[in-house]
């Protein structure tokens, strides 16, 4: 059998491009390692990504692939299948993660703190916005990188904020804007990292600020009371085990005013870019990042 690990990246979702920079990123660093190990650039057409993979011969996966397909279980579940070791969290753990409503009622169960929200459809939203209070919060149900997000201020752009977050139709988010400092916690070998602030140069940390240069200031680590930094950093280690996360993911937070850390979602597969927050909260412990990627890929085993 082949020992070539491959790192799997690209695929169908709207996050393709910032996948293949994941991708590109570890396999460089796995390289540099002397690990025997390809890069995977996965097919957008999803009939035919079995056939992909299954023909590699692959000895260990390492998923580097994010939103739909990479983050939901699918392709964990594909692997599985096809008994390939992978990285990160199982199938059933990714699917819960990338679903906010099925996260967010784990957490609540779990006494986990989130936002206030309701689940709709395009149809009904405008009646459920009435009855919330102003700035909304409009999210798509099963989406990373912020991708079709947005804060409005007044019912008249609502119509606009739920095209974007749900283009095709289908279930979306309202939820209550929470103002604060955004935060992250990183996770590895199931503990939290330092924590990081986010200083975007936008209204929130969206699709550009996270990934234009210069957009957006990191603060490593935030500078947060030394208690704060620790309540943080639990919430997130109770959130990671609450959906059955293995070994790595990364927790965003919102320090809300009055209320103190508001999870806002978790990601399975947390970006590995050179501007990527796993990375940047590991180098703070003297990770490097071809350790970090060590590291990561021996969560297959």
């Amino acid at each position: 059998m082949s020992k070539v690990i491959g790192v799997l990246c690209g695929g169908p979702s709207r996050e393709r491009d910032i996948s293949i920079r994941s991708g590109q990123a570890v396999y460089e660093a796995l390289r540099s390692l002397g690990l025997p190990v390809s890069l995977v650039v996965l097919s957008e057409q999803i009939e035919q990504i079995p056939e992909e993979i299954r023909q590699l011969g692959l000895h260990t996966a390492f998923i580097a692939l994010h939103g739909r397909y990479g983050e939901d279980g699918t392709v964990q579940a594909l692997l599985e299948q096809m008994k390939i070791p992978y990285t990160g969290s199982s199938s059933e753990a990714c699917r819960y993660a990338m679903d906010k409503v099925h996260s967010r009622r784990r957490w609540a169960a779990a006494g986990i703190p989130v936002p206030e929200w309701k689940l709709t459809d395009p149809l009904s939203a405008a009646a459920h916005a009435e009855k919330m209070k102003f700035p909304l919060v409009v999210k798509p149900v099963s989406e990373g990188s912020s991708i079709g997000i947005s804060i409005i201020d007044s019912i008249d752009q609502l119509s606009e904020a739920v095209a974007l977050a749900a283009p095709g139709g289908g279930s979306i988010l309202l939820e209550e804007y929470l103002p604060g400092p955004e935060l992250t916690v990183g996770m590895l070998d199931n503990q939290p990292l330092p924590v990081i602030q986010l200083v975007p140069k936008r209204r929130f940390y969206d699709f550009v600020a996270k990934y234009t240069p210069g957009m957006t200031d990191y603060l490593v680590p935030a500078p947060l009371p030394e208690p704060v930094a620790h309540q943080v950093q639990e919430i997130a280690r109770r959130a990671h085990e609450a959906l059955g996360c293995r070994s790595f993911s990364r927790v965003d937070f919102i320090l809300a005013e009055g209320r103190g850390p508001v999870v806002l979602e978790l990601n399975a597969i947390p970006g590995m870019t050179a501007s990527s927050l796993l990375p940047k909260a590991a180098a703070l412990t003297g990770v490097s990042f071809p350790e970090l990627c060590r590291r990561m890929l021996e969560s297959a085993y």
